[in-house]
């Protein structure tokens, strides 16, 4: 694993404890809450798993929260796509 990555451990889904890479966080004005992206780096139909939460960014609680609406996966995506456009442009 690249150490110069962010990582952090938690537990999946099963209770299994895991490794996650984060891709990026951010902040929307638009829902006033703060996002992680992030990735177990396994594959899915040949695409890469990605995974999305909201996060206390003044650190007082750790736990990730879920997406609650259409308009937040939308902001998600939006920066998704931004991400992948720019790689596209590096290239």
């Amino acid at each position: 694993m690249d150490t110069n990555k962010s990582v952090f451990t938690a537990k999946d889904e099963k209770g299994k404890i895991k490794t996650y890479e984060i891709i990026f966080k951010f902040d929307s004005n638009e829902t006033n809450k703060s996002y992680l992206v992030y990735t177990d780096n396994t594959k899915e139909n040949g695409r890469l798993k990605v995974y999305a939460n909201t996060y206390d960014k003044s650190g007082t609680s750790k736990d990730l929260l879920p997406i609650e609406t259409e308009e937040e996966w939308n902001t998600i995506e939006t920066f998704l796509s931004k991400l992948k456009d720019e790689k596209n442009e590096e290239k």
